[in-house]
């Protein structure tokens, strides 16, 4: 009963929220304004500015900010215990997360659909725009990274999801075809394609598992998904990212009612129970892991709050949205959705994993049931460095999969639809970070007066080029592709550094409006610190850090880690000086709009 109670409890609080702080922060705060012009109707191209239905958006956004973030953060986080992870989500969302995420969307709106980094240089200093810059191009090679490793594992280790994900694909182009060119609706074809989306599950897992690369499957499908993402990165908005988005957002609902059903069920039958399943609070950790103080706010990212999320929030759904009114529902609201996935995933790999684990294999095949399968999954007496990403992805998978058991649906084909999920959202962020680490890349081109990076296709290329590179850094076992659980504290730490840069820009916006700023300017602090510390813990920890430790010396992600540090130290002190004289005092204005722009 206690995990139903967590769940509800969590979900109220979530809906209670939306219409309460988020409705004083839209209403009072930004003052959002359905007649004011949106950059969508401005500077329509068809291509990026796409003027589109909130709901089309809501489920871009949601997809593309989602991902695995809400899903391996928690995962790991777990670690030391449900109880830290869980506040950190249900407080995050309501009061950093969403703030953060609606703080982005309403300001690039108000100009023109920059970018969060572009803003900056405006609002605080011409420098501060190319610091932001730097930030996000690092923070982004390791999305880059960490997601395209997140999908090759699911596919090498659950080959029954290769089918359903990748048709996806080819429906998405026709559906976008079908709506934006030949003016049909976009509901019917989508549900048609989430239908023809499980027929594939059920052929993946039964007839048509598809494994064709061995032990080299990680490596190989890391670079098929490169390709695949300089491809979808530079094709129009409507040919793939939308269609296949709202598609996803309609497997994620259905997903979702699944997972939430099985809970339901798991819980008045006695199956789930978080409290016998897990430690609320761990004491007893594995050997080299990391202290929860600051660990656990860089380790659930996506859950809580995310940097990544304001490049989405500035990059893409700014140029979509068709009026400001729509920005609540899809900034404060979708970051509350991400939060209820992420309570979800915490359940799962808690009390979804307590339902049962087998072990073992034919006749000595046994199944584990409460801490005893919690520990196969999370075992203190094991080693940090030992548990790779296989195994976190792995923890949601197995235990999502037991929820939707608990519904009569077979375990095999609960397995696939769980995998199918984490690797399809993962897909939409992979395409969605391509497409902005290509905006930054031009940008860096356009402010360093680089001409090469100012092109279209030579950007997206040093984009994923980079990025692929980035996910072949080796793990403990010396082999490619295999460093997922050391990229991770990267990518936490670098994107909740941006969560606080992002916010930074958010106070300057709201400062020199003479608006308040006290509950963007504690979130900016919290993000700012933590991250920071977590980073230099990474860098200069004697036993395991990058650069001090005997054994452990990583020297990319040391220099990674120390050149955003620098970064982030350089641009928290242009705006401090800054920050005393700006009070009341409006940025310039953006240059008139062309006559051919209009």
């Amino acid at each position: 009963m206690e995990t139903l109670l967590i769940a509800v409890g969590s979900f109220v609080g979530f809906i209670v929220a939306y219409h309460t702080y988020g409705k004083w922060l839209a209403n009072k705060i930004f003052g959002v304004d359905p007649q004011a012009k949106v950059p969508s109707a401005e500077l329509k191209d068809g291509v990026d500015y796409v003027p589109t239905k909130k709901e089309v958006i809501f489920g871009h956004h949601f997809t593309s900010i989602a991902g695995t973030g809400p899903i391996v953060g928690p995962a790991i986080a777990v670690f030391w215990g449900w109880l830290p992870a869980l506040i950190w989500v249900v407080v995050g969302s309501i009061f950093i997360g969403a703030v953060h995420d609606f703080g982005a969307l309403v300001v690039s709106l108000r100009n023109r659909g920059q970018t969060v980094g572009e803003i900056a240089g405006r609002l605080i200093s011409p420098r501060a725009r190319l610091l932001f810059l730097l930030i996000l191009f690092a923070a982004l090679t390791v999305v880059l990274a960490i997601f395209g490793l997140v999908i090759a594992v699911i596919f090498a280790k659950y080959p029954q999801a290769v089918l359903s994900v990748w048709i996806e694909i080819p429906i998405a182009v026709l559906i976008g075809y079908h709506v934006y060119k030949q003016g049909g609706g976009l509901l019917v074809p989508s549900l048609i394609a989430l239908g023809i989306l499980y027929l594939c599950i059920y052929i993946g897992v039964y007839h048509l598992p598809i494994s064709p690369f061995g032990e080299s499957a990680v490596v190989i499908w890391t670079c098929i998904l490169m390709l695949y993402c300089f491809i979808a990165s530079i094709l129009p908005v409507w040919t793939l990212l939308q269609p296949r988005d709202y598609i996803n957002s309609h497997q994620l609902m259905l997903a979702l009612i699944l997972l939430v059903g099985g809970l339901l069920v798991a819980c008045f039958t006695g199956q789930a129970n978080i409290v016998k399943s897990a430690p609320a609070v761990a004491e007893n950790l594995p050997v080299g892991a990391p202290p929860i103080w600051p660990f656990l706010f860089i380790t659930i990212a996506c859950g809580a709050v995310s940097g990544f999320h304001c490049l989405v929030s500035s990059g893409t759904s700014s140029k979509q949205l068709e009026s400001e009114a729509d920005a609540q529902y899809v900034g404060y609201g979708a970051m509350l959705l991400e939060g209820a996935l992420a309570v979800i995933v915490i359940l799962a790999c808690c009390a979804g994993i307590g339902m049962g684990v087998n072990v073992g294999e034919g006749a000595e095949e046994i199944t584990l049931t409460g801490l005893d399968a919690w520990h196969t999954k999370y075992d203190a007496n094991g080693s940090w460095a030992g548990f790779g990403l296989t195994q976190k992805v792995a923890a949601f998978v197995d235990g999502g999969a037991n929820f939707i058991n608990a519904l009569g649906i077979p375990i095999e084909m609960a397995l696939g639809i769980v995998a199918v999920l984490v690797a399809s959202f993962a897909a939409t962020t992979l395409d969605t970070a391509t497409r902005l680490q290509r905006y930054v890349v031009q940008e860096i081109g356009s402010t360093m007066s680089i001409e090469p990076l100012k092109n279209k296709y030579l950007a997206t290329s040093f984009a994923v080029i980079l990025g692929g590179a980035m996910a072949m850094i080796p793990g403990p076992s010396g082999a490619m592709g295999t460093g997922g659980l050391l990229l991770w504290p990267l990518f936490g730490a670098t994107n909740q550094l941006l969560a606080g840069l992002a916010f930074m820009v958010i106070v300057f916006y709201l400062w020199r409006r003479n608006k308040p700023i006290w509950f963007v300017a504690i979130p900016m602090a919290i993000m700012l610190i933590m991250p920071a510390w977590a980073l230099s813990w990474q860098l200069f920890n004697g036993e395991t850090g990058w650069l001090a430790s005997a054994d452990n010396k990583n020297y990319l992600l040391g220099f990674i880690g120390i050149g955003t540090l620098c970064l982030q130290v350089w641009m928290i002190f242009e705006g401090l000086l800054l920050l005393p004289r700006s009070r009341g005092v409006l940025e310039q204005a953006l240059p008139p709009l062309k006559s051919s722009s209009v």
